[in-house]
């Protein structure tokens, strides 16, 4: 099921590198990571395959990683390439698939709307992608920037239009909590909700 490593060649020739739009920059950067650990994956996987045929050699590296995926864990060959996740195998292979598939939408056609904070494999890229719009926009040192968040109230009116600076973002999750849309504030949980959905927010930089 593992898709094919992404064209970062093509991907950087449809989204150039621009001063105005760090955004490409943050594109090409994450299909090279995800490329790093889609091809760590394809490649051991042959390898154990050839392995349990007696073709190659098992290393201890493989014989670890055989027995993680015996037992539904992910192997610590393949974590030392991914993004951190403590999911089981089955849960970390879906997920995998979901993030790989975003980017691969968002390389095709044009930067999403809305981003998914989630599928990001370095996140701290993104939202510094972000800040970097701005300040080269308004000519403010990006150390002076930080974020203020704003609950987005009638989410449908944005699907299909990014705010005018910074970024819609979804894909986070309250823990111990919950928003009430009435009241526009955080709520207690409901009984037996640990975790709900934090709904769409505006990363809106500020200085």
């Amino acid at each position: 099921k593992l898709p094919a490593d992404f064209d970062v060649a093509e991907a950087s020739n449809r989204f150039p590198v621009e001063y105005t739009q760090s955004m490409n920059t943050v594109l090409t950067q994450e299909l090279d990571r995800f490329n790093t650990l889609t091809s760590m994956i394809r490649k051991s996987l042959k390898e154990m395959k050839l392995a349990i045929k007696g073709v190659v050699l098992m290393s201890a590296a493989l014989e670890a990683a055989v027995n993680s995926l015996k037992v539904g864990r992910v192997p610590e060959l393949w974590l030392g390439k991914s993004y951190p996740s403590l999911k089981s195998l089955g849960s970390y292979m879906t997920d995998l698939y979901v993030r790989v598939g975003w980017f691969a939408e968002w390389a095709s056609a044009t930067i999403p709307e809305i981003m998914w904070i989630d599928r990001f494999y370095f996140t701290q890229g993104f939202l510094t992608g972000a800040k970097q719009n701005y300040a080269r926009k308004y000519g403010i040192a990006i150390d002076l920037l930080d974020y203020d968040f704003l609950v987005v109230k009638d989410e449908e009116e944005f699907y299909d239009k990014p705010p005018e600076d910074g970024v819609h973002v979804r894909g986070m999750y309250f823990e111990g909590a919950r928003w009430n849309a009435q009241t526009m504030a955080l709520d207690e949980s409901e009984a037996r909700v640990l975790y709900t959905k934090v709904p769409m927010i505006w990363f809106k930089p500020c200085k």
